[in-house]
């Protein structure tokens, strides 16, 4: 039997000196397990990788598939809480260890996550505004897709898309087919295109026992679907900013969650805000918390996961973001570190490739235009366009 959440809500501290397990060995799980060591907790990382970068510095990696037995087992034997860093880890697998151990978040919560159709109508539920959309399962779904969105719109795989993978633009109705053979006829949303004036996400962090706070609003600048750029504060009216925290936190709430949600949001040219997707796990768009933030989303999911109280929020400086992907390798290194005010994050990743995110720097100034500015020439420089 899993922990009821009334169960989970009683259970005491884990406290410094527990091992804390994460499935996933990517650079989420490798950030995870800096603040959980740094804190004085052990750490164990479950990954089919023998390379993976959160394996490489946990005290503990096992190498196997995510949905091995006998390696769930050992991990749960030596773990006295286990989190996850990406959402498609099998959730037969969450529900194996929550048997044996406490798991955050569960695996409701992924299931409700890895499906675009199931997240939308959760969302919808708890009170967000979803972009107006109609699931694709089959040709017989056509017409009443067509009839409830407007085009232009996006199809998108139910499952298993990220960084702008899995997406098709239709211009029209009559491009719908084709769009539907290309991504394998498997189960979709048909999303209506809005009007953007932004993207902004908020990073919510939140314990077993409905403690929760919401880290400052990043306003997202993406490229070919990656995320580029995260602008904190995000330059939005504060009245909007407080409706995107708001249901964030309603978000969680609903959920019952315990850990770090990112939930993303449109801002639409008439000022609307539209629910785009959550993430339960820490997400790119709170890097910037490394750096500029009293409590990094990192050291926030530590506490959440073992029952600490929130993490101070603040903000510490004016912030941007900058991604580094694969183009860039080997990228000339002096260029960041020259500048006293740059921050680099590298995610012990040995093989670039393009469109593979191999790290990140937080550009920190007096006030936020400035370190755009910062960051858009040193990003520049780094391209070779400069």
């Amino acid at each position: 039997m899993t922990d009821s959440p009334a169960q989970a809500r009683n259970m005491p501290w884990i406290l410094p000196g527990a091992t804390l397990g994460v499935l996933g060995g990517g650079q989420l799980g490798r950030m995870f397990c800096v603040a959980a060591r740094t804190m004085g907790y052990y750490t164990c990382v479950l990954d089919p990788d023998p390379a993976s970068p959160a394996g490489r510095i946990a005290d503990r990696h096992i190498q196997a598939a995510y949905d091995d037995p006998r390696a769930l087992d050992d991990m749960a034997g030596q773990c006295d809480v286990i989190t996850t860093e990406f959402e498609n880890i099998p959730a037969q697998s969450l529900r194996h260890l929550a048997r044996q151990t406490p798991v955050f978040p569960g695996a409701d919560v992924l299931e409700t996550a890895q499906d675009r159709q199931r997240e939308k109508g959760f969302a919808a539920g708890a009170g967000l505004r979803p972009v107006p959309y109609h699931p694709v399962a089959a040709e017989a779904d056509f017409a009443d897709a067509c009839a409830a969105v407007a085009f232009p719109a996006i199809l998108k795989s139910a499952r298993l898309g990220y960084d702008g993978k899995g997406q098709v633009m239709l211009a029209s109705a009559d491009d719908l087919a084709a769009a539907f053979d290309s991504l394998g006829r498997v189960a979709c949303v048909l999303e209506q295109k809005i009007d953007l004036r932004c993207e902004i996400s908020v990073i919510v962090a939140r314990n077993r026992a409905g403690q929760s706070v919401c880290l400052p609003v990043s306003e997202n600048r993406h490229v070919g679907g990656i995320l580029h750029a995260g602008i904190v504060p995000a330059r939005v009216d504060e009245a909007l900013a407080d409706q995107a925290r708001g249901q964030a936190l309603r978000l969680a709430d609903a959920l019952d969650y315990v850990g770090v949600l990112a939930v993303e949001f449109f801002i639409a040219d008439d000022g609307q805000l539209y629910f785009n997707e959550m993430a339960p796990r820490p997400h790119n768009s709170g890097h910037y918390s490394k750096d500029a933030c009293v409590t990094s989303q990192f050291e926030q999911q530590v506490r959440m996961i073992c029952g600490l109280p929130p993490g101070d929020t603040r903000l510490l400086s004016p912030v941007v973001m900058i991604n580094m992907l694969g183009e860039l390798w080997p990228p000339d290194w002096p260029v960041i570190l020259q500048q006293p005010n740059i921050k680099l994050h590298l995610y012990g990743k040995h093989e670039a490739r393009p469109g593979r995110k191999m790290g990140h720097f937080n550009v920190l100034a007096d006030d936020v235009e400035t370190a755009l500015s910062q960051a858009q020439a040193v990003f520049a420089r780094l391209q070779g366009s400069d």
